[in-house]
């Protein structure tokens, strides 16, 4: 399926708190949740506590080490909700 990737204005405050390297590695993964989000190296995998607090199914993605980004789908739109460790989870 073909999405159309949004992201809110939280995701790109944290994004913006990202050491250089963490920016790096988001923008390195990048093309390949643009092309899947559920491509298999992503660990693409639902969060139950989110998914609960906003009331629709929150997916995470693996960035790398502890840093994660997460996002939801409505429809054909991918939205970007936060990035960051598993912090962002709580």
């Amino acid at each position: 399926m073909a999405y159309r990737y949004l992201a809110t204005p939280q995701f790109w405050r944290s994004y913006a708190k990202l050491t250089e390297r963490q920016q790096a590695a988001a923008l390195r993964v990048w093309p390949i949740f643009k092309a899947n989000p559920f491509d298999p190296r992503l660990r693409t995998h639902k969060i139950a506590s989110l998914s609960a607090r906003f009331g629709r199914t929150i997916h995470s993605v693996w960035i790398e080490g502890d840093l994660r980004a997460v996002f939801y789908l409505d429809g054909s739109d991918c939205i970007s909700v936060d990035i960051g460790t598993h912090a962002i989870y709580g």
